[in-house]
């Protein structure tokens, strides 16, 4: 096993901006707002965009909304 070090991404899973619109049940234009507007972290590669689960799961347990 690998020693943990800093910037070591070999365990990271990315997720493309059709992927995290189906995790999320939104459609793929909301997901652009979000990563446009910083909401949600992305990195671009080529054209596209792809987003780390992690960073979603962060995202969605951040947005959680107590009623009541």
């Amino acid at each position: 096993m690998a020693a943990n070090i800093p910037g070591d991404m070999s365990d990271v899973v990315f997720l493309t901006i059709a992927e995290v619109a189906a995790k999320m049940r939104v459609s793929k234009m909301t997901v652009y707002r979000l990563v446009h507007g910083g909401e949600l972290p992305a990195v671009r590669v080529g054209r596209s965009f792809r987003v780390t689960e992690d960073d979603v799961n962060e995202y969605l347990r951040k947005s959680f909304y107590n009623a009541g």
